[in-house]
């Protein structure tokens, strides 16, 4: 590696709205985030599929699925 071209490694806190503090290494100090993976719905089981006009069943119609129970 050349010398003097690479940002300095560093320790530092990530920072999120919920209040979660993750620390971990960085070129960046003091990282605020707005949603991290203990308030994100995909990680905490609160996801929420969406069947926007019906897309499902006009899929399954057209394919002759079933659904299965």
């Amino acid at each position: 590696m050349k010398e003097g071209i690479h940002p300095e490694y560093k320790q530092t806190k990530i920072t999120c709205a919920c209040g979660n503090v993750i620390e971990t290494g960085s070129t960046k100090e003091n990282i605020q985030v707005e949603i991290c993976s203990n308030c994100h719905p995909f990680f905490t089981g609160k996801q929420k599929l969406v069947d926007t006009g019906g897309r499902v069943e006009k899929f399954n119609r057209r394919f002759n699925r079933t659904t299965k129970a």
